[in-house]
């Protein structure tokens, strides 16, 4: 069985178990990180201390876009993990791209999440906000030609920028009109595995 290790209100754990669902893996998950903290034996497995990680018979394995790509090679068919390298490429670089948008979103989310009222720094949070909005201009610009990122199917290149989309039309900034953004965002709060593990409380 698969096993994850990770606490559920991390962006990148969440990935992981969307996924895992979507391939309708067996998984267990254990709290790790943030409140519930890391001891040594988790540690040992990760050296980075970071979140998630996960084990699949016997195979250790830590990054969490690392572990997308394993999981649909190893788990999933040619609609997860093309064998050509093109049509594969082709939502592989959203896995990549979503990277650059944690970035930009990161001080808006800890800033509005993970601070008290008094503490935000609000010129933090509206720089964030003009990123993410100029970002998702591009989002939106792909998602007009193509019906997800991964081109006509759903695959593992929505996954990344999924679970980020749901923080940024979550989170109290001002946020532009994208249409198709905002259509591919409502499709995918309808995948089961999206609503019950990515739909959560922002914390």
């Amino acid at each position: 069985m698969l096993t994850i290790w990770g606490r559920l209100n991390s962006h990148n754990v969440k990935k992981v178990v969307w996924l895992a669902e979507e391939l309708a893996l067996p998984y267990v998950r254990h709290d790790v990180g943030g409140r519930f903290g890391m001891d040594a034996a988790y540690r040992t497995l990760n050296p980075n201390a970071l979140i998630p990680t996960i084990e699949d018979d016997g195979f250790v394995l830590w990054e969490s876009n690392a572990i997308l790509r394993y999981l649909a090679a190893k788990h999933g068919d040619e609609r997860w993990y093309p064998a050509d390298a093109a049509t594969r490429a082709f939502g592989d670089r959203w896995v990549e791209w979503q990277n650059g948008f944690a970035d930009a979103q990161r001080d808006a989310f800890f800033n509005l999440v993970r601070r008290e009222p008094a503490d935000q720094d609000t010129a933090a949070v509206a720089r964030s906000a003009q990123a993410t909005a100029k970002l998702m201009t591009i989002l939106d610009a792909h998602l007009a030609e193509h019906h997800w990122l991964s081109g006509e199917m759903f695959g593992i290149g929505d996954i990344p920028m999924g679970v980020y989309a749901h923080t940024w039309f979550t989170l109290a900034i001002e946020r532009p009109d994208r249409p198709n953004v905002a259509r591919w965002y409502a499709e995918l709060r309808d995948r089961p595995g999206y609503a019950a593990n990515v739909m959560i409380p922002l914390t």
